[in-house]
């Protein structure tokens, strides 16, 4: 019935960590559209992830910049970092891994900022993923693994090959397309999920995380919390200036991905989603 109904099912492990989908034949196969996304990748894979690392960069500007409005102007800094030199780099940028140097000073630039505006119980010595060694390495492994799952499942229903990356390096056994489409909302879906939890103490680390593994993995309640604030987010709406309408979060991961085929087919530049102007 699953595949009979082209449900894309993804697996979680007891840790609630993405471990893998059950991806139903695809009916959405374009030749004609992976030949040209290859082709995308050999002649101007850099310009499609400047794109990706400038709308992570613009995103997390925004984030930041409602806390900045609230009074924390020490983040003013790291918000003209963003506005100005990131544009900067990128243009001076020659490969690819130049270019994931500067996304990941990007993000390490937004990790550092958290303890200018959160709980000191959730701040971030440094990224560490499998396993993770805190309260919020545990809160982004778990967003970023619902957002990737989100996205395999919207790029699904496009003619996208998903194993045709250009900012994450394509490799065997991931949906590495998902992984740069994904990137542009972690700050908005994700991260804004998790300050908002955090800061309004939804979640505690004394009431929502595990403390047999030192805090370091949410609680059955903490996932429940979680993942219904994570799905509000998603599924809220905003007015779209370009389509001249109201659309869902989970709409614009898919209109990111029309927005990759019309580059791809027809040199329209690509712009991810952006936060300031809901484009």
């Amino acid at each position: 019935m699953v595949s009979k109904n082209k449900i894309v099912l993804h697996f979680f492990n007891y840790y609630g960590y993405y471990v893998g989908t059950f991806y139903p034949k695809r009916e959405l196969i374009s030749g004609k559209l992976t030949i040209k996304q290859a082709t995308v990748y050999e002649q101007s894979r850099e310009t499609v992830a400047k794109s990706i690392v400038l709308a992570i960069a613009k995103n997390i500007r925004e984030v930041l910049y409602h806390y900045y409005r609230h009074g924390k102007s020490e983040l003013k800094g790291v918000i003209d970092y963003l506005s100005n030199d990131v544009q900067t780099f990128l243009d001076s940028a020659k490969n690819i891994n130049q270019i994931l140097l500067i996304e990941g000073k990007v993000w390490n630039s937004f990790y550092d900022s958290f303890k200018y505006f959160l709980p000191k119980d959730f701040l971030l010595n440094k990224r560490v993923k499998r396993p993770p060694d805190n309260p919020m390495n545990a809160l982004i492994g778990f967003g970023n693994s619902l957002l990737y799952s989100k996205t395999i499942t919207a790029l699904y229903h496009t003619h996208l090959n998903q194993s045709i990356s250009y900012l994450h390096e394509p490799s065997e056994g991931r949906f590495s397309l998902s992984l740069d489409i994904s990137e542009a909302f972690k700050p908005i879906i994700v991260f804004k999920t998790i300050f908002e939890l955090v800061n309004r103490r939804k979640l505690q680390v004394s009431k929502h995380f595990r403390s047999d593994v030192n805090y370091s993995l949410l609680n059955d309640d903490g996932k429940k919390i979680f993942i219904k604030a994570f799905e509000d987010r998603l599924n809220e709406k905003f007015f779209h200036k370009r389509l001249n309408r109201y659309i869902s979060y989970q709409s614009a991961i898919k209109f990111d991905a029309y927005k990759l085929i019309k580059y791809i087919l027809e040199k329209e530049p690509f712009v991810p989603f952006d936060l300031k102007d809901k484009m």
